[in-house]
């Protein structure tokens, strides 16, 4: 499959930022686990920063999940802005999160271009992430028959890479506007603009592709692992048209025809193409967003994802339902709506607690706020006022309204969180432009009373 598509400045913009804030995650219930840096989990000649996230729920020998985010991203911005966190306390799965910090294209992305990153065990992000994933194994007793890879953008085509270089180790994948293994040349054909790869004109045939994966582990013989690919319609940063020619890759390499065994739509705006063994078993699975652009995953799909590694039985439902049209502005966070619910229980004296969490780069940062009500009543509807520091400015937001974008803003609660119960709480955040300070409010107000903050 053939198109053409360039990458304009403005859609270079779009993709530093998509690593950074994409699907709101999931409300998570208070708990003690939370999201910790190991600073020591071996070999690391990527340079890379890990975080893990153990939850509570995790027994035995739990499932890993290790989930990249795209680039000028960083494990703990994936952690705040993806919902795998949420489905792993639901699931009791580990979930590992490396922060990429090679500077081909937008700086923090995954290698997936040198020689190394194409070789088995020939160095860079590939073994950096393995020696992640020995670490969890050892100090959390995580199970190696079960060990999966999803990631978007940058984090989806190191995806394509782990499976590829690790078939022994990575039981599936799912993979998040990816390339598909070996699609860059070099560095040099990594950056946006000047991409063989991304320039919308990459074909090779289903042998070439397949090839590729079998170079990078001569004499394997084994079975490769499953695939998921998800890509949207209205993607210019990473070209749709990647999609098939993944498709292409991973159906050779499990000899199966391009063509699909059934093809069904799982919700209004989504294609599933399958694509089974003789036995029935879905080993190759392609899923296309209609109308979306860089902005995967969105709410919901992440789960679709863990369904398709075998570690859930049937998801609960999100407490969002994902638009059946693609956001717009900006593309890689989902709408939000006017709050339904106007605030009519404020928190008495000062009984709630703010907990801000920033992560910046370059002129821009994202934040996580979480407020918790350390009442004993229910607060029914909310709003949370605060001043950014001067030079910031919201461009998006997730799990709340806010406005105005700068100066002292004013959070408003959605329909689905109006409610916090005693000693709970609930996330919100947003992505903002800065000129230099990546400061945090000095105060919180949360129904007209002041919060403690941490």
């Amino acid at each position: 499959m053939r198109t053409t598509r360039w990458l304009s400045a403005g859609v270079t913009v779009a993709l530093a930022a998509a690593g950074l804030t994409l699907a709101p995650g999931l409300a998570r219930p208070a708990h003690a686990a939370s999201l910790v840096e190991v600073t020591n989990f071996g070999h690391n000649p990527g340079n890379m920063r890990m975080h893990i996230y153990v939850p509570d729920s995790a027994r035995g020998n739990p499932a890993i999940v290790v989930a990249m985010h795209g680039c000028g991203g960083s494990g703990p911005g994936f952690y705040s802005s993806s919902e795998f966190a949420s489905l792993a306390d639901r699931y009791g799965f580990i979930v590992i999160y490396p922060t990429a910090t090679q500077q081909a294209g937008f700086g923090n992305c995954f290698d997936t271009w040198s020689p190394a990153s194409i070789r088995r065990d020939a160095g860079s992000d590939p073994v950096s992430i393995m020696s992640m994933v020995t670490y969890a194994q050892q100090r959390y007793g995580g199970d190696p028959n079960r060990v999966y890879a999803t990631g978007s953008s940058s984090g989806g085509m190191m995806t394509n890479h782990l499976l590829a270089l690790y078939p022994d180790v990575f039981k599936a994948g799912a993979s998040f506007m990816g390339t598909p293994f070996a699609c860059f040349s070099g560095a040099g054909d990594y950056a946006p603009g000047m991409s063989h790869c991304t320039s919308g004109n990459m074909n090779r045939t289903p042998q070439q592709w397949g090839d590729l994966v079998r170079q990078a582990y001569p004499g394997y013989t084994g079975p490769r692992p499953r695939m998921q690919l998800w890509h949207g319609t209205n993607d210019f940063v990473v070209p749709f048209n990647l999609l098939q020619e993944a498709v292409e890759q991973w159906t050779n390499v499990h000899g199966l025809s391009t063509t699909p065994t059934s093809t069904d739509q799982p919700r209004p705006n989504w294609l599933r193409q399958r694509f089974a063994d003789a036995s029935g078993t879905v080993l190759v699975e392609a899923i296309t967003v209609n109308g979306a652009g860089h902005s995967l995953p969105e709410s919901g799909m992440a789960a679709e994802a863990i369904a398709f590694f075998g570690l859930t039985g049937a998801p609960t439902p999100p407490p969002t339902t994902p638009p059946t049209t693609p956001p717009t502005t900006p593309p890689w966070i989902p709408p939000t709506t006017p709050p339904t619910t106007p605030p009519t229980t404020p928190p008495s004296g000062g009984a709630c607690r703010i907990t801000y969490t920033v992560n910046s780069w370059n002129t821009g940062l994202t934040a996580s706020i979480t407020i918790t009500n350390t009442g004993n009543t229910p607060i029914n509807g909310w709003s949370l006022v605060f001043t950014l520091p001067a030079g910031q400015t919201i461009i998006s937001g997730w799990n709340a309204s806010y406005a105005p974008m700068s100066g002292q803003v004013t959070a408003r609660n959605l329909s689905y969180n109006a409610t916090i119960p005693p000693n709970g709480s609930t996330t919100i955040g947003f992505q903002a432009n800065h000129t230099g300070n990546t400061g945090r409010p000095s105060s919180f107000t949360l129904n007209g009373q002041t919060c403690a903050s941490a």
